[in-house]
């Protein structure tokens, strides 16, 4: 079945290791697609919350698909986020055509487009690392319980419910962090002179063009494979905010076998399993 073909693909917020992840949903995707450049924009593997408890085969295969894409063309880009930041320690290692990086600058046919995770913004992190954490354990038992709430609703006919974005779009403070990590973004970005700024970390997906008085960004946010299904894609000098969910997919299944993975990047897998992150 015909690939489709794409210039960059950005995804983000992962979290493989929790429950949330969608891990055979990704994988689908992943399998429909040939990047030129896929750009892993923070929290791909959910160290924070990481136990050799939970990992199941499917959160596995995302990452020998990510080696096998590397393996045969693509230009795999790890940008390290909160979630991940023990792989800080590796950046600027770079692996055949895989990398690790803390933030990415490119030129898009003369257009400049800043990508980073977009953790920095955030002063919970910054401040109170322990609180971070344990917020991000309650939101893996909310996605949890919300599964099993959806569960119950599909049995009795009726459409699914996001608890976390109800609590979300009706908080007026989580709606207010949002808002102001867009504008910071934003902001940062025209002052630097950047045409894209490119980030994740919130989990709300976003194509936007933001004007202020001292210039104009296209601001973007792959959003998450926990709730919204998102990524971005970026073909024909265009940006595309693509919807799992919405956007039709043949169903695509994993067909790579160990044989197919970049032998420059195997060697790099032991030292991660060493280091204690998976």
């Amino acid at each position: 079945m015909k690939k489709r073909q794409l210039d960059i693909v950005v995804i983000s917020d992962v979290h493989l290791g929790t429950y949330g992840c969608h891990a055979d949903e990704l994988l689908c995707y992943l399998n429909s697609i040939a990047p030129k450049k896929l750009i892993l924009n923070g929290d791909i593997v959910d160290i924070w919350q990481f136990s050799k408890r939970y990992f199941p085969k499917s959160h596995l295969k995302i990452i020998k698909k990510l080696i096998s894409m590397a393996s045969k063309g693509t230009e795999v880009i790890y940008i390290t986020g909160n979630h991940d930041e023990l792989l800080r320690r590796f950046s600027e290692t770079h692996m055949g055509n895989f990398s690790i990086v803390d933030k990415l600058v490119l030129d898009l046919n003369g257009h400049k487009a800043w990508f980073f995770h977009g953790d920095v913004f955030d002063l919970s992190i910054q401040n109170a690392k322990w609180l971070a954490k344990l917020g991000g354990y309650g939101y893996d038992l909310l996605i949890l319980l919300n599964r099993w709430i959806n569960w119950g609703l599909i049995k009795m006919g009726r459409e699914k419910y996001s608890l976390s974005k109800k609590i979300k779009n009706s908080v007026k403070g989580a709606v207010k962090y949002i808002a102001d990590f867009e504008s910071t973004a934003a902001t940062l970005a025209i002052e630097q002179g950047y045409d894209f700024v490119i980030c994740g970390h919130i989990h709300q997906y976003k194509k936007e063009i933001v004007e202020k008085q001292n210039g104009r960004v296209t601001y973007l946010n792959s959003g998450d494979w926990v709730e919204n299904l998102t990524a971005l894609e970026y073909n024909f000098k265009r940006w595309k905010v693509y919807k799992y969910q919405s956007d039709k997919l043949h169903p695509f299944f994993s067909t790579e076998t160990d044989e197919d993975f970049d032998t420059e990047i195997i060697p790099f897998i032991p030292q991660i399993l060493k280091e204690g992150l998976l």
